[in-house]
This record gives structure tokens, sequence and C-alpha cells, in this order.
């Protein structure tokens, strides 16, 4: 329309009968017109397009909701149905995902519930096996106790001959039980993680030449030479763990006496510099003239109950639990162990432990030696004990050791008996044997009771105990005992810890 209004305008002004009033209507006409066209152009087209455009705000808040679509057959009707069929997909994952994260978070909630059970039981059958442990240790070292303690005794009185060398089997015997039995409760406790390494200052050449008269019966037994060299350099004192260390020497000397029929045992000890960082570290190393051990044996001999032929358990004996609770001892000290051997020659097994020597300097100001405790010990005709136990074996025991020795013993069965004597006669007393496990009261509350009363803190209180797993000693300290002793007692232990205790101490009048 617009091209007619045009030429014809044109064709007015090219023929000089151009007439305003009819260019103005013309116009008029066209404008009209083409403004009803964009309007229904705007209603036809833009509209879906508004609508399409309402529709993916809402997707896009998470609404899936379809659109109307009017039949018009053209691009706007294609689009609407592709948008719609998108909808539809959408909906049917945004279900499927639904579905899965419901099944997921169902199973989620059905594992944690079963792993929380698993947990309980695992931290039930733990505690059920610390506790069994416990008895066990307990159950087993009070026979074990009296079983030692009157052999020792009866060693002690005059024998003939053929009754000391029988009685020397049965206390041999009776010794390999308890080492038995320690070496399975270690293995516990390293297993259970409950076994502490302490930091404490030590006599390093002492430790050793401990161990190496405490094995040298066995080597004149069996002929063999058992010697030990310390280089001049190990200094005089380290901090360490003295039981532990003593325990792997005492491990890797029992296995090459054990092992070695002829020749020599040697343990050298010396002290190395590591790399350019100047730490220093303390090698042990304990050589043997023995079968020695075929190579690809030789990590078997580090495994729990492992033992490098089948036949050694026939000839020799042993449970192989030795090794692999040393290793277990050395890893936790940060250090480690390397075994070198020759078949038909012998072994070198070597130990290598971080070490820190004591400045004496730092610990007392001064260079001169750590004061030793003041006064004499109080005699043992004036001395007077209390012995704390409710087993009769026991009693009888502790008596044949102590009165031996001179000592004045009184025997309370429990806790409460203990108390009774204590207040029928406070001062009498110098030392109390306290036992832990007893009827009516227990040691560890009879401690308690006695250290709540002022009138005797000048008691010395021992705790004599066959519990033996970790925790017992600090338990019986936190309650107020001066020190502890396991079952089986050792004679000498027991009279020096005594010994110890009497230094200083008051005689009653």
């Amino acid at each position: 329309m617009l091209w007619v209004v045009t030429v014809n305008t044109l064709w007015d002004i090219h023929s000089h009968s151009f007439n305003a009033m009819k260019g103005v209507v013309l116009c008029s006409i066209v404008f009209l017109t083409a403004g009803l066209i964009s309007k229904f152009t705007m209603r036809v087209m833009a509209k879906p397009l508004t609508i399409l455009q309402q529709a993916i705000t809402r997707v896009r808040e998470g609404r899936f909701e379809r659109i109307q679509i009017s039949p018009t057959n053209d691009e706007i009707e294609y689009l609407g149905d592709s948008f719609n069929r998108m909808i539809d997909e959408l909906v049917a994952t945004h279900e499927e995902i639904r579905q899965h994260r419901t099944l997921l978070e169902e199973r989620i909630k059905r594992r944690t519930e079963e792993l929380e059970k698993a947990t309980s039981n695992a931290l039930a059958a733990s505690q059920s096996k610390s506790e069994f442990l416990a008895n066990m240790s307990h159950e087993l070292r009070t026979p074990m106790n009296g079983m030692l303690g009157m052999l020792d005794v009866v060693m002690d009185s005059r024998l003939e001959p053929e009754q000391r060398e029988q009685l020397g089997i049965a206390q041999r015997c009776a010794y390999s039980l308890l080492a038995l039995l320690n070496d399975i409760l270690d293995l516990s406790k390293i297993e259970a993680g409950k076994m502490m390494i302490e930091r404490v200052p030590m006599n390093v050449r002492t430790v050793i030449e401990d161990c190496v008269k405490a094995s040298q019966s066995r080597a004149i037994q069996k002929k063999i030479v058992l010697n030990h060299e310390v280089d001049p350099y190990v200094p005089e004192e380290m901090f360490g763990d003295p039981l532990r260390i003593r325990q792997i020497v005492a491990n890797l000397l029992s296995n090459a006496i054990k092992f070695t029929d002829k020749g020599v045992v040697l343990v050298r000890v010396r002290l190395l510099a590591i790399g350019i960082t100047g730490k220093l570290a303390l090698k042990i190393e304990v050589v043997d003239t023995g079968p020695g051990i075929e190579q690809e044996k030789i990590n078997l001999i580090f495994e729990k109950f492992t033992q490098a032929d089948g036949s050694i358990t026939r000839k020799y004996g042993g449970t192989g639990l030795g090794l692999a609770i040393t290793k277990r001892l050395v890893e936790m000290q940060e250090g480690k162990v390397e075994v070198e051997s020759e078949v038909g020659k012998g072994s070198v097994f070597t130990i290598t432990l971080p070490c820190e020597p004591v400045l004496r300097r730092m610990l007392t100001g001064s260079t001169d030696p750590l004061p030793a405790p003041a006064g004499n010990p109080v005699p043992p005709a004036i001395a007077r004990l209390l012995l704390v136990e409710d087993n009769l074996v026991n009693q009888k025991v502790v008596l044949a050791m102590l009165r031996k020795k001179g000592y004045k013993i009184d025997i309370a069965n429990n806790g409460r008996e203990a108390l009774t004597k204590l207040e029928a006669d406070p001062d009498v007393y110098h030392v109390i044997l306290m036992d832990v496990q007893m009827p009516v009261m227990d040691g560890i509350e009879a401690t308690r009771a006695i250290r709540r009363n002022s009138q005797w803190d000048h008691l010395k209180i021992i705790a004599m105990t066959a519990h033996a797993m970790n925790g017992d000693q600090e338990r019986c300290m936190q309650a107020g005992m001066n020190s502890y002793i396991s079952k089986p007692v050792q004679p000498g232990h027991l009279i020096s810890t005594i010994e110890k205790h009497l230094v200083g101490a008051s005689v009653a009048s």
C-alpha cells in the first residue's frame, strides 16, 4: 500500500495536480493500516514468545510446567512442542534422581546403622578381651606366685643334691611358663595399643650387663661362651625405656643361646651418628655361631607364632612370639631391626634405636652424681609390716620370704581388716603390702581410705598384685600407693623395695 501511495503522489506532483488534502488522507490510511498490521503481528507472534520466556523463567526457578501452544503450524508451534518435550524429560529425570537420592539415603542410613552396630560390637569385644586378659593374668599369676615363691623358699633350704636338681628343673619349667604368659600378655597389649613406652634416664651398660648375667647360667649349661662389649663412646646414661630395652636384649640373647650348640654368643653396643644431622643412635648387635637362617625365611621369623622351620618347635620348643614382640617394641621406639645370617655360620641381629644422652648438669645443676636417699633403713627386727592379702598360698609365700630376713609381719585378709588393725594401733606399722583384688574391700579402696586419714601419712604402701595389664600401675599410684610389684614376686625385688621405703622411716615406740 505504501508503494501505491508513493507512486500516486509522485504522479500528481509530476502532472502538477498534487492535492495536499489528498496526500494527508493517503498517509493517514497508510499509518493506520501499518498500526493494525503491527498489532496483529504482536498478538500472533510476540505473545507465544513471551509465554515461552515466562516458562523458561519458571524452569530456572525449579517449576517444571508445560505451556499452552496455539496450532499455528509454524516455527513458534514447533518451538513450543520442543519446549514441552524438554519439560517432560526434565520431570522424568528429576523424578529418577529423587528416587535414586531416596534410595541412596536409605542405603547410607542402613550402612551407618550397620557400621555403628559393628563399631559397638567391636568396642564391646575389645572391652571383653581386655577384661579377659586382666582376669587371666590375675588367675594365672596367683598360682604362679605360690609355686615360684615356694620353690625359691625350698631351694634356699638344706637339700640333697638329687632333690636340688629336681627342684631346679621344676623352677626352670615354672619360669618358662611365666615367660610364655608374659609374651602372650605383651603381644595382646601391643595389638590393643595399650603398650606404653617410657622415656626416663637409664644406664645402658647396666641394662646390658643385667641381661648378660641373667643369661649366663644357660650359656654355661650349654658350654658356650657369652660375652658383651660396650663401646667407650656410649653415654653413661640416655633417655629411654629400660624395661623394654632389657626385654629386647633378653629376647635376642635367649634366641641366640637356644639355637647355638657350640661357639660364642656376643652382645656389642656402639654409638652411631646418623647422616649429616648429627643425631645419635644406639646400635645393639647380638652375634651367635648357631645354625643360621636361610635368606628366604628371614622375614618369616618376625611373624607371630611363626618359626623358620617346623622342626624348630619340636627340637627347641617356643611359640614364635619372642622376635615378633621384639620387632614391635623396637618399632614403637622408632627404631629398626636388621638380620644378617649365613647357614652353618651363624646370625647377627642388629637393633638401632634413637639415642639422646642425659646431661647430668641439665638435671641437677652440677656434674656430681645424684645424691642417695638420706638415712639408714629400719632394721628388720624392728620394722613392722602389714600384709593385706586374701589368698592363703600367697600369704605363706610372702611370710616365708620375709620372716627369713627377720621381718615381723601381721596379716589382714582384706582392706576392711587392714583398716581395723590400723585404727587399733595407728603408729605400729611402717610398710603395708597391699593386694588389689580382694573381697569385702579391695586394695584401691583401702588405700584411698588410708590416704584420707592424715595420721597415716607416714605409711608406705606397696601394691603387690597379680594384675599386670597396662594401666594397673597407674591406678595404684593414683590411689596413693608408693610402689608397685607384680606377681610372681621375686624375693630380691620385694626385699629391696621394702628396704627402700624403710630408709629414714620413724621407728615405732
